[in-house]
């Protein structure tokens, strides 16, 4: 499986607490945060829920 690297661009200011625990869940939590995951389903899942909070590279 391929990596996804996974960067924090807007603030949690205004979020819902599912989108809050998801971030948290991706060890995110902080604008300019990044983190690189395996890609799967359930990642993709994630990131629909917080695609506005976030960038994707793959």
């Amino acid at each position: 499986m391929s990596a996804v690297k996974i960067k924090q661009v807007r603030s949690l200011n205004g979020a819902n607490p599912n989108q809050k625990a998801t971030l948290k869940a991706l060890g995110l939590g902080g604008i300019g945060k990044a983190v690189e995951r395996k890609d799967s389903p359930q990642l993709r899942g994630q990131l629909h829920v917080v695609s506005h909070l976030v960038e994707v590279a793959d």
